[in-house]
């Protein structure tokens, strides 16, 4: 059973700079789909849960144009003072929403060119999953992409090991990896809705992470 909205906002406000300690497995899948996510072309990006701002800072320190703008979301009251905090020297073209933990993005139909989320997905209900592809979908520019990282399941025998553990924690009490567990985001997506460009599974200290990188196919019926 996946965390309640308020227990994740409880966590994480808790958790607060600690989350920054992640990046020893978390860079090299963000970095990875950074360079797989064409961010040059971007105009407008939207970050789903975009924690300490640490991904919005590379994005925009080297990775947008210079007249691109970046919107981040968190239901973390805590996470939205680092982002802020962090992307402070970018305030011109950043905003930071604090959100209440409904699958509901906050910006305008079709407004976006990239939908970013990392190891967010992997803290949701299979429904609210589905709820935000479609909010993903509806956000999107025509020749937009969608950008995502979560755990995921291993192949080796190392990464395969630490799922299972993983796992375990997660069924018997969850709040102990921050409600986070192994999915595996290609099983979730809608063909008739994305066209996926990049797939990888990468793996750092023995911890697998799942990069994802499709383009919206904007003539289709979800």
């Amino acid at each position: 059973m996946v965390l309640k909205p308020y227990e994740v906002k409880k966590f994480y406000d808790r958790f607060g700079k600690k989350q920054d300690s992640q990046s020893f497995y978390e860079d090299k899948a963000t970095d990875n789909l950074i360079v797989h996510g064409d961010f040059f072309e971007a105009a407008k990006v939207f970050e789903f849960g975009c924690g300490t701002g640490r991904t919005a800072e590379k994005l925009l320190k080297s990775h947008l144009p210079v007249s691109a703008t970046y919107t981040g979301c968190d239901l973390s009251s805590t996470m939205v003072g680092l982002a802020k905090q962090r992307l402070s020297t970018f305030s011109q073209r950043v905003q930071i929403i604090q959100t209440d933990g409904t699958i509901h993005f906050p910006v305008s139909d079709s407004s976006v060119d990239r939908v970013v989320s990392a190891y967010v997905l992997d803290l949701l209900s299979e429904t609210d999953i589905r709820t935000f592809l479609h909010e993903a979908y509806r956000v999107m520019n025509p020749g937009g992409k969608l950008g995502l990282v979560s755990l995921t399941r291993g192949v080796a025998i190392l990464p395969r090991i630490v799922t299972v553990l993983w796992d375990s924690i997660f069924r018997v009490r969850p709040s102990l990896v921050g409600g986070c567990r192994p999915i595996q985001l290609i099983h979730h997506l809608d063909i008739r809705m994305w066209q996926v460009e990049y797939h990888r599974v990468i793996t750092a200290f023995g911890i697998p992470s799942e990069v994802l990188v499709a383009a919206v196919k904007s003539n289709s019926q979800p």
